[in-house]
């Protein structure tokens, strides 16, 4: 009898489906570089489409209620037909919104361009019909653009490939008010992303190279916007662990209200991955008591089987 019980049990657990050992991509296809905004009571993501040997042309971007199901909207840009100056290597969008209007910030051929827009899902146009940033005008590789508006309404453009950049931008959101400011970041490689919390700055970025298994997500905090940048002793927030690798090129977002926040990053997809082959996760975010983030894990699970996700004024959003 227990011989026979233990048959059963046996086969039971060969023919019923083990979760697997990391959480799936949130959106479909091979993606990368995610930005994540919130505009009004929805999430929206901004990556760029993997294609072999990062020789991207488009851009689209996916839209949620909750953080669990995704919507796919586009080609909202293409730069082989809506670009003047540059129709190749499309990476690294992102996008805000000021005055009814949305700002979408993006790379093509080693510049930063922007484009507008009425909606998040629309069609873009480029706004200048030349490049915001152009190649060799920076002392950085013009790449990853992340446009931040502070308290204040003062809006800046962070960018840099091996060496952070700012600029101020006017209140037209597509002219730079000065000139250039560098903010020495020891390790910093790309994907920079620059948020407030508690009247602190924080400074993130990717370390290492986005080919590389190693490719992690680093942090300091500064009292202004343009540094210096104080490193803590454990400044890694997210690198590989398990069957998860190449973690980096990060967004974050924050529930308004709250002191919860998402991280949406890529890894190397699962199977057969690469630098070239990746796919967009989405992660937690949590603070310790002095201010410091705690380390992310790429194996947690966000939303259990059967949770409503986040959903923006909701008494039933997770907590």
């Amino acid at each position: 009898m227990i011989c026979g019980t233990l048959l059963a049990l046996s086969l039971a657990m060969r023919q019923t489906p083990s979760a697997p050992p990391y959480p799936k991509p949130i959106l479909d296809g091979f993606t990368a570089d995610p930005a994540i905004r919130l505009f009004g009571d929805t999430f929206f993501v901004f990556p760029t489409s993997d294609k072999p040997n990062w020789q991207t042309t488009d851009f689209s971007t996916w839209s949620s209620k909750d953080l669990i199901h995704w919507k796919k909207h586009g080609p909202i840009l293409d730069v082989t037909r809506d670009l003047k100056w540059a129709n190749i290597e499309a990476w690294a969008p992102d996008c805000v919104e000021r005055n009814h209007t949305f700002y979408f910030y993006f790379c093509a051929h080693g510049q930063i361009g922007v484009a507008t827009s009425k909606s998040p899902t629309a069609r873009f146009h480029d706004a200048l019909g030349k490049p915001l940033i152009p190649a060799k005008s920076v002392k950085t590789y013009p790449i990853d653009p992340y446009p931040f508006i502070d308290d204040d309404g003062q809006a800046y453009l962070f960018f840099g490939n091996g060496m952070p950049t700012v600029y101020r931008l006017k209140p037209d959101m597509v002219t730079t008010d000065g000139p250039p400011s560098y903010v020495p970041i020891d390790g910093f490689r790309e994907g920079i992303v620059v948020f407030k919390r508690k009247g602190l700055y924080y400074f993130m970025w990717s370390e290492d190279d986005a080919r590389s298994d190693d490719y992690h997500v680093a942090y300091g905090i500064s009292k202004t916007p343009f540094g210096p940048v104080e490193i803590p002793a454990q400044k890694i927030v997210l690198k590989k662990r398990g069957l998860v690798k190449g973690t980096g090129h990060h967004s974050v977002v924050n529930i308004p209200g709250t002191d919860r926040w998402y991280m949406v990053y890529h890894r190397h997809a699962i199977p057969g991955g690469s630098g070239f082959k990746r796919e967009t996760c989405l992660a937690r975010m949590e603070f310790n008591d002095d201010g410091t983030i705690r380390p992310v894990d790429p194996l947690a699970v966000v939303f259990p089987p059967g949770s409503k996700g986040e959903r923006i004024g909701s008494p039933s959003a997770k907590r």
